[in-house]
């Protein structure tokens, strides 16, 4: 990246990065939120993840919803909770009958036994039912700090299949990652696949407003491991953590990376709203239509709104 900092156009950098953002819900947060269209703007990609137990007609309903609200859903399929390959295809008949996706998340699943005959993402992709279904765009795991289930072999050998299976099908295939705190290691580990042979774009997970309880119990969760450091790291300021942690510096990081880097294989930004989804929603917003200000030491940025 450029040393020069010239915060005007930073500004403009961030603004192109965080457009087009996309975002997850759940159907439990679904059953919270009475109108979508309250917190976002028409057509945004909305994920609908399919956490461990849950029941898929919970995601046909939430992504019907969806739709009829003027968003695009992009159902979560967990290849170790799905049982069978009837199942699998009988949730993709019964999604394209009753809501007509055109975009599908293909995970593994965090889920230790897998329920079924399915072990892996790479597995679903395999059975060739995403294509005889009109899938367009398929969203695949990419671990930019590692997994708790894989090994690095493991990842490395599973992001070349990914790249072959690309060749195979006439969907628009990327990377979905986890949520990180820094960008230093996701530039990194973007690099890294890239000299390792990957070409599928990344779309970027990252953490929407929350406060440090909610984003380390999620991190928790999820398996992220090295940037929890950050979070220790700037506690220097424990009040204001436990208010709300805004990943700006973040963004603006990987803007100028984006912008600067003919090389930089992030093309989309995809936002975890670990806050919720008013929060993180008006937050970039504000973002996306310029109504922030920039920090001209570059240690960040402040929307203007108030975002509730």
């Amino acid at each position: 990246m450029s040393t020069e900092f010239n915060p005007e156009v930073v500004k403009q950098q961030i603004i192109d990065f965080m457009t087009g953002f996309t975002i997850e819900t759940t159907p439990g947060s679904a059953a919270k939120t009475p109108d979508y269209r309250v917190h976002l703007r028409p057509g945004t990609e909305i994920a609908v993840t399919f956490l461990p137990g849950s029941d898929f007609a919970d995601t046909v309903s939430t992504s019907k919803r969806l739709k009829e609200e003027g968003f695009a859903p992009l159902p979560h399929f967990a290849a170790r909770s799905i049982r069978s390959q009837s199942d699998f295809e009988e949730y993709l008949k019964t999604l394209q009958g009753e809501v007509g996706i055109e975009h599908a998340v293909a995970l593994g699943g965090a889920v230790d036994k897998p329920l079924g005959e399915f072990e892996s993402s790479m597995q679903l992709m395999e059975t060739g039912l995403f294509d005889k279904y009109g899938i367009k765009s398929i969203g695949v795991a990419g671990h930019p700090e590692g997994s708790p289930d894989i090994s690095e072999a493991g990842l490395r050998e599973a992001i070349a299949w990914k790249n072959a299976y690309k060749e195979q099908t006439d969907a628009y295939m990327y990377i979905a990652t986890q949520f990180c705190f820094e960008a230093e290691p996701i530039i990194a580990w973007d690099k890294k696949i890239q000299a390792e042979g990957n070409k599928l774009p990344i779309h970027l997970g990252v953490p929407g407003l929350a406060t440090l309880k909610t984003l380390m119990n999620h991190a928790k969760a999820c398996g992220i491991g090295s940037s929890m450091r950050v979070l220790t790291r700037q506690a220097k300021n424990i009040a204001k953590l436990m208010t709300v942690n805004a990943p700006d510096k973040l963004v603006m990081d990987l803007a100028r990376y984006h912008a600067e880097d003919p090389s930089c294989g992030i093309k989309k930004v995809h936002m975890y709203p670990l806050g919720g989804m008013k929060k993180s929603a008006a937050w970039s917003y504000a973002v996306t239509d310029g109504d922030f200000t920039i920090d001209p030491k570059g240690k960040g940025f402040k929307v203007n709104r108030d975002i509730g």
